[in-house]
C-alpha cells in the first residue's frame, strides 16, 4: 500500500485528488494539509511514502516545504502538483529534492500512475514541463556552455546535453525535451562520457562541476 499525503490549500481540489487516488486499491490517502507548515508536520507524524505538494500555499510555499520534508525524511517522495508551469518553480522544486512535477490538468489515470512511478523511484516530468526546463537551462547556461565546450571539445548539441546531464535530467527526459529518439540521446551521452573520460553519470557530473568551479 502506497501512503499519500496531499498538501493543497484548496479544499475542493484536495478532496477531488483524494477521491481519485483512493479509487486505486494500491494507494491510500493518509492526510490532507492546507499549507506548507502543516505539510511538514503531517509528514513527521504520518511518514507517507509520497507527498503531492502544491507550490503556492500560505505560511510556507511548496518549494520550501519540499526542502524541509526531504531533509527530515529523505525516503519520502515529493511530487509537485500545481497549475503554474513556471520554469523557476520547476527548477527550484527539483533542486530541492522533488521527485517530479505535475500540472493540475493531469488526468486521473495519469495521476495514479505518476504516484506509483514516483514511489518506485522514477522522476516524473511531463514532456511540456521537460521542454520548459530545457529552455530555462539554455537561457542560464551560456557561460557554462562556453567553458565546457572549450575544455572538452563538445559540439553544440553535445554541450546542450551535457548541461542537461549536469541539471539532473534522465536519458528519457533529454530525449523528450530535445525531440530525439532514445537511441540517439544515448549515443550523444556515450560520446560526452568519452570526451569527459567519465565512467558513469556521477563521474561525468563531477568532472564538469570541477571545471566550472575553476
Amino acid at each position: 500500500m502506497i501512503k499519500v499525503l496531499i498538501a493543497d490549500d484548496q479544499a475542493i481540489l484536495a478532496d477531488g485528488i483524494k477521491s481519485v487516488l483512493n479509487s486505486c486499491p494500491e494507494i491510500k490517502v493518509v492526510g490532507i494539509a492546507q499549507d506548507g507548515i502543516k505539510a511538514v508536520e503531517a509528514v513527521d507524524k504520518l511518514v507517507p511514502d509520497v507527498v503531492l505538494m502544491d507550490i503556492r500555499m500560505p505560511n510556507m510555499n511548496g518549494v520550501i516545504a519540499t526542502q524541509e520534508i526531504k531533509s527530515r525524511h529523505p525516503d519520502t517522495k515529493v511530487l509537485v502538483l500545481t497549475t503554474f508551469d513556471d520554469s523557476d518553480y520547476i527548477l527550484n522544486a527539483i533542486n530541492n529534492g522533488a521527485s517530479g512535477y505535475l500540472l493540475k490538468d493531469i488526468s486521473a489515470p495519469a495521476l495514479i500512475e505518476a504516484v506509483k512511478n514516483a514511489h518506485a523511484g522514477d522522476t516524473i516530468l511531463p514532456a511540456k514541463v521537460a521542454k520548459r526546463i530545457a529552455s530555462a537551462a539554455r537561457l542560464v547556461s551560456n557561460d557554462r556552455e562556453i567553458r565546457l565546450r572549450r575544455k572538452f571539445g563538445f559540439s553544440e548539441r553535445e554541450v546542450e546535453i551535457a548541461v542537461m546531464i549536469l541539471e539532473g535530467f534522465t536519458n528519457k527526459q533529454i530525449a523528450s525535451a530535445l525531440k530525439l529518439t532514445d537511441g540517439t540521446a544515448r549515443n550523444y551521452i556515450s560520446t560526452i562520457y568519452e570526451k569527459l573520460g567519465a565512467s558513469s553519470r556521477t563521474d561525468a557530473v563531477d568532472k564538469m562541476r570541477n571545471v566550472l568551479k575553476d
